[in-house]
């Protein structure tokens, strides 16, 4: 057989064959794609909206999406990865009651967005963080009815039809934002954009996703279950949060708000490489670990290292590239408002890199079924990465925060290695290789960049 036919035999093979590595490769590129397409669309409007609104709106946005990321972290029980890695992932019964479950948590997620805030725009001394908060949380009511059938397609990982639905909302919520935004000139217009892409999602994925549809139902076996697995991925999400949001709820305070507003202009530029690889582990890694544990031979530990290597390979790349060239793309892209993002950039992408190295073992811990351990080092990893932010900021302002992370990262790596190395995935040739590739690179655009950071810190 000739060569170009081999190769058409394989290329027709992963576009529509059922085989693990067929899906894998499949709903890697779903992924890529839908989030090369978010984040695309993400920068498009930010920079129609900086032109639109003032950098205080931002820092008022930040801060919404700090309590709206909380509370939907500090309520996760894993419905999810629960259904990813069930034996009764797709029993209908298991699959109604936990969308009962995901409906409750909705609508009390709701109350207590609506209960905080108040004391939230006490705390931080903006009045207009009443309102926005309360409008905010009306998505918690709207997400809540999002079929249970965007998670089974997860769990076969055949997630075409949910990519394309999330890109189409993602653009009907810009649309909006951008447009309100262009009437009204107010930060308002962001939240009403931000719900109305919320509606817009869970009325597609209600109509155009394959399966069955749910219905309300409830019943204990299943919910023993989900408890089980999920009051560990509770706490989890709880410490995650801290690790995830901690450097916005700690800088939100000591920053003034528009100093606030162009620190996340300059993570959301300098973290997307990151955000793209825990996206692809989060939603490829669960059901290959589940299939092939690497942990019950040599052979499949060595197709986790090659896929491990490929996966950490690319999201260095990425943050390389980002870190190089950060100064450039905001003098590029932003006035000279929001300079100061471009030095912000370059910090974020270097102190990324060893998470980018590490990532992918937590997922193995999750597919085992082993949420406990997870919780555990997802709490070290919060510990120390608030009491890095907190000493850090104090000490020397934002860059003492930036390296109070990156420190904190370093510390929680033994944690990493004693949860992989208790279900077998442990790869130190893999971490050392790419931790002096890490930091000989990082070091690079830190020097290359000195300028832009010198006057950060000033």
């Amino acid at each position: 057989m000739s060569y170009a036919a081999v190769t058409t035999s394989r290329l027709r093979e992963i576009l529509s064959g059922t085989s693990l590595t067929s899906r894998v490769m499949r709903s890697s590129a779903f992924t890529v794609m839908g989030y090369g397409f978010s984040q695309g669309l993400r920068l498009l409007g930010n920079l129609l909206l900086t032109r639109l609104l003032f950098p205080e709106a931002f820092g008022l946005m930040a801060l919404v999406t700090v309590f709206m990321v909380g509370l939907q972290m500090f309520s996760d029980f894993g419905i999810g990865p629960a259904i990813a890695q069930s034996k009764r992932g797709d029993d209908q019964i298991f699959l109604n009651t936990a969308w009962t479950v995901q409906i409750l948590r909705g609508a009390i997620l709701f109350l207590i967005g609506c209960a905080l805030a108040y004391p939230a725009s006490l705390i931080y001394g903006e009045p207009l963080l009443f309102g926005l908060l309360i409008l905010a949380s009306v998505q918690f009511l709207i997400s809540g009815f999002i079929p249970t059938r965007r998670d089974t397609a997860g769990r076969h990982l055949r997630l075409g039809h949910v990519t394309l639905i999330e890109m189409t909302s993602q653009t009907i919520g810009l649309i909006s934002m951008i447009s309100l935004a262009f009437w009204t000139r107010s930060v308002w217009s962001l939240v009403v954009g931000m719900v109305i892409g919320t509606i817009a999602q869970t009325i597609l994925m209600t109509i155009f996703l394959p399966g069955q549809r749910n219905r309300l139902r409830w019943e204990n076996n299943a919910i023993h279950e989900l408890i089980h697995y999920g009051k560990w991925i509770f706490l989890s999400t709880v410490c995650g949060f801290a690790v995830a949001q901690g450097d916005k709820l700690v800088l939100g305070k000591f920053l003034p708000l528009d100093s606030f507003g162009i620190y996340n202009i300059g993570f959301f530029l300098g973290s997307f490489s990151l955000l793209l690889g825990m996206m692809v582990t989060g939603r490829i890694l669960i059901p290959v670990y589940r299939d092939r544990p690497p942990a019950t031979s040599r052979e499949n530990f060595l197709k986790l290292r090659k896929l491990r290597g490929l996966v950490t390979l690319g999201i260095l790349s990425l943050l390389l590239i980002v870190a190089y060239s950060g100064v450039w793309l905001v003098e590029l892209m932003y006035d000279v408002r929001y300079q100061d993002a471009g030095a912000v950039v370059v910090l974020i992408a270097c102190l990324q890199i060893p998470v980018a190295i590490g990532l992918t073992y937590d997922q193995a811990a999750l597919a085992a079924g082993d949420s406990k351990r997870f919780f555990i080092v997802t709490f070290v990893k919060a510990f120390l990465t608030i009491t890095g932010l907190l000493i850090g900021v104090q000490t020397y302002g934002l860059i003492g925060a930036l390296a109070g992370q990156a420190l904190a990262i370093i510390l929680a790596y033994p944690a990493l290695v004693w949860l992989s190395v208790k279900i077998g995935v442990w790869d130190p040739l893999h971490d050392l290789g790419f931790a002096i590739i890490g930091l000989c690179l990082a070091a690079g655009a830190i020097w290359y960049n000195w300028a832009a950071i010198s006057a950060l810190a000033a």
